[in-house]
């Protein structure tokens, strides 16, 4: 029988998150409830009195355990039946520190003299409780409840009828897919060739694997301007300098990153077999990456840059056969700041919609999330950027209304430098019988259609949806990924990595595929040994989540005891998923399912969608001449100064350790007093 305790913390919790909502609070004129850290605790039996204390003084609690919860508080915590990332950590620490018989311990927060008005507020009943994570409990019977787990939700298919496009259309309204009328048709002829119905995971996988944010479909169009077709794409635009230019780039457009040549130089690399470092003189090939996260941004700042960090973080990481990020920049384009008591005479806008955060929201969480990532991931966020744009313009041919150009969809742009060995540049082609796996988190429902919801024109979709494709971040579990990267790469050679990606939109159902399909296979997968934190997830929600912090990988059979024997090294979580298969079909079984999830040939998915038209015409804008206002110099110059787009920007460099990593030789702050005079940042 298992037995509970809660122990309750000493000392106020103190952490960004719970000083938001009493910042908040205050702001509101009402009074601050208190608020302590409270730790649930699962036994095989009761513990004896030594060890109760030991853990209570681990933990920092109070040692006497308590039954109930006092009068109006309430317990912040991890939704029913879900396994938080926190609580995997503290298992795996306490098990180690001696705890064998701890079978489970999850952490709360207590919120006591909590006015239940204040959760009317959306954005303080967000911050008490992230909806795609945590629950509300009134009691602490309420929250052990919530420890069992729940039965997974079911499969769904979408039955056709005599009208296939008409049903895929409301399957895509309903999961919030944004399919083209020319995918829905291009589904329909062929599920009509395959003689059956979809299931909602296979419309799910074609929606993410095919959305803006992975195919790039508008810059990979063909464009027709003012009547006239244009003779290249506005990819096709971008490459010509490559191709006008290639001088030292190795890769570019095809894998998760760019590798250009570096120069020879001795590098330290840690030997597996002892974890003696020994110097390795060779060509230290440079990997550069750049990429936005913008609608998770808009959304809900904090994770959403984040995440934006971390996954371009894992970009770098999955180059090649393993790379190693080593420097990294951050850099935000909102709308206007217009800031309470400080607005600016320049200042304009036309409103934003309820779903999306403002400018100054964006600008006050974003910036720390992604900051916050790169130092607990361990790379310095050396450079950055900043600029804010609204302006309402008329047309000059007399358009019916006056438009607005802005940032309310901010642009979050997330980069960085890694180095790779001249070995490891060019994946290699995995055969048939290779291994599929996991490295890194369990599935959660977060980040759910993230990459269609991204490729949406910002308001088409649900409230619901934008927020359900927000991803939440956990650069811990990315660092011990990365060592296991990092081990890989030092073995040379014998790198047991034959190719490597890393799962972002779309989750497992973009990058698993996409492994295959580049290898030149198909792929047959067991969804269940898919490591997941949430029993209740259904095969849809299990195989296309955007859980952060995982990569997939191909391994050839052979080689993988000795990659698990890595994987243990670190502690880091990695599964078996599935095999590389001779045909071009992706399979995806499940115990227990009438029908496989997944059943399609690869060429469907990422072979055969149409290509996107677009026809636009140039419009000119209205303009006037510019007339000259007197201004007292003085406040002309303020003026320019105070604009962000001039203004200091260096809160985006000092925000984080510089040094982390132990590689920057030197910043911008090189002037007296740690003056930024320098425009660049070295790293050796």
């Amino acid at each position: 029988m298992t037995v509970h305790r809660f122990l309750v913390a000493r000392d106020p919790h103190r952490d960004a998150r719970s000083l938001q909502v009493l910042r908040r609070i205050g702001e509101r004129a009402r009074p601050l409830p208190a608020v302590r850290a409270g730790y649930l605790l699962a036994f095989a039996t009761a513990p004896d009195a030594a060890t109760h204390a030991r853990l209570s003084e681990l933990l920092a609690c109070d040692p006497t355990p308590i039954a109930d919860l006092p009068g109006s508080t309430c317990l912040v915590g991890p939704r029913a039946g879900t396994i938080s990332p926190w609580a995997s950590k503290a298992l795996d620490i306490l098990v180690r520190c001696g705890f064998a018989e701890v079978q489970r311990i999850e952490r709360f927060l207590c919120w006591s003299d909590l006015d239940e008005a204040l959760f009317d507020d959306a954005v303080l009943a967000q911050l008490l409780a992230d909806r795609m994570t945590e629950a509300r409990y009134p009691s602490i019977d309420a929250a052990i409840a919530a420890l069992a787990p729940l039965a997974p939700r079911a499969l769904g298919h979408i039955a056709l009828g005599d009208d296939a496009v008409a049903a895929l259309a409301a399957a895509s309204r309903q999961l919030g897919l944004g399919l083209s009328a020319r995918e829905l048709d291009y589904l329909a002829a062929a599920y009509a060739e395959l003689a059956r119905d979809p299931t909602d995971v296979e419309l799910m996988m074609f929606a993410q694997a095919n959305s803006e944010h992975c195919r790039h479909k508008t810059f990979n169009a063909a464009w027709t301007v003012d009547g006239e077709p244009s003779p290249a794409s506005l990819f096709g635009m971008i490459r010509t300098t490559h191709a006008a230019h290639p001088n030292r780039v190795l890769v570019a457009y095809r894998d998760n990153a760019a590798v250009s040549t570096g120069h020879v130089a001795p590098r330290w690399l840690a030997d597996p077999a002892d974890g003696r470092y020994h110097a390795v003189t060779e060509a230290q090939h440079l990997v550069a990456k750049v990429e936005t996260h913008n609608h998770p941004t808009a959304i809900s700042p904090y994770p959403g840059a984040a995440t934006g960090a971390g996954g371009e973080i894992r970009d770098e990481g999955a180059t090649g056969r393993g790379a190693r990020p080593k420097a990294g920049l951050t850099g935000f384009i909102t709308s206007q700041l217009q800031i309470p008591g400080h607005e600016q005479p320049w200042e304009t806008s036309p409103g934003r919609p309820g779903r999306i955060a403002s400018a100054l929201s964006i600008m006050l969480d974003g910036p720390i999330g992604a900051a916050n990532y790169n130092n607990e991931f361990g790379r310095p966020a050396l450079l950055g950027f900043f600029r804010t744009f609204t302006e309402r313009m008329s047309s000059a041919e007399g358009l019916a209304t006056t438009r607005w150009w802005g940032f309310h969809k901010p642009v979050m742009l997330a980069g960085g430098l890694g180095t790779i060995r001249p070995a490891h540049v060019h994946k290699l082609a995995a055969p048939a019988g290779s291994r599929l796996i996991v490295l890194g988190g369990p599935a959660m429902l977060i980040g759910l259609g993230g990459g269609a919801a991204s490729s949406m024109d910002s308001g088409t979709s649900s409230e619901a949806l934008d927020f359900a494709s927000v991803q939440r971040d956990n650069a811990e579990l990315e660092r011990r990924c990365q060592s296991v990267i990092d081990a890989c790469i030092a073995l040379g050679e014998a790198n047991p990595i034959l190719s490597i990606h890393d799962v972002g939109a779309g989750g497992l159902s973009n990058a698993l595929p996409e492994l295959a399909h580049d290898c030149g296979h198909g792929a047959l997968i067991d969804l269940a040994a898919v490591p997941s934190a949430d029993a209740a997830l259904s095969p849809l929600e299990l195989w296309c989540n955007e859980a952060q912090e995982r990569y997939v990988l191909a391994i050839a059979a052979a080689d993988l005891p000795r990659f698990a024997a890595l994987c243990t090294r670190e502690r880091c979580p990695f599964a078996d998923v599935g095999e590389l298969t001779a045909d071009r079909q992706l399979r995806l079984n499940l115990t227990g399912a009438s029908t496989p999830p997944v059943d399609l040939p690869l060429d469907v998915l990422l072979g055969g969608s149409p290509r996107e038209e677009r026809t636009v015409r140039r419009h000119m804008p209205a303009t006037t001449a510019m007339g000259s206002v007197p201004h007292e110099l003085e406040n002309a110059w303020l003026s320019v100064l105070e604009h962000p787009t001039v203004a200091d920007k260096s809160f985006l460099v000092t925000i984080g350790d510089r040094s982390v990593g132990g590689q920057t030789v030197r910043d911008q702050m090189v002037g007296p007093w740690q003056l930024p005079v320098a425009d660049c940042a070295i790293t050796v």
